[in-house]
């Protein structure tokens, strides 16, 4: 009886430490990296991947608030008009490799991206986008009020314009 009793835990010690390791790199690869969350210095961009979204360095994901350009990059849609426009307008956009970062309320959405307001020389990358068609103004995510009515503004002005995706020959 002793004999089996050993034989079950020498089987199921072994499986039980591969559990929960594999657990623990579970966690950490699904965990957040640190980010410092401070408006008052700059950020290298690393990388644009798409019009709404960068890297910036440390590997950070920035998703831009109030914004949801084409999709140029979703693994399961294909790319959408105007989407290779919007990273194009992005990339000129950040060119110089530096932005500033303001922050809301909500720091991070479900996917774990760090959510920001993307500024060049005072400029902000959102309203840009917003400003020259290649998004609706995004106001159903929880983000300041006041940005809100700023980016539906700009958004009345881009449809009057007929910029973008309110042109009359978007797709």
């Amino acid at each position: 009886m002793l004999g089996r009793l050993s034989f079950r835990l020498a089987a199921i010690i072994p499986a039980a430490i591969l559990l929960l390791t594999s657990y623990r790199v579970y966690q950490a690869a699904t965990r957040p990296a640190p980010f410092d969350f401070n408006a008052d210095r700059p950020y290298r961009v690393e990388r644009v991947i798409d019009g709404d979204t960068l890297i910036v360095e440390g590997g950070h994901r920035i998703r831009l608030l109030g914004v949801n350009t084409p999709e140029t990059k979703h693994p399961t849609k294909p790319v959408e008009a105007l989407g290779a426009e919007a990273s194009e307008f992005t990339r000129n956009f950040v060119r110089g490799g530096e932005v500033q970062l303001q922050f809301d309320r909500e720091r991070r959405d479900a996917a774990h991206r760090v959510l920001a307001y993307v500024s060049v020389d005072g400029r902000v990358l959102n309203e840009e986008l917003i400003r020259a068609g290649f998004s609706r103004a995004e106001t159903r995510f929880p983000y300041s009020e006041s940005m809100k009515r700023r980016f539906q503004k700009i958004e009345e002005e881009a449809r009057t314009a007929h910029r973008g995706i309110w042109a009359p020959a978007a797709p």
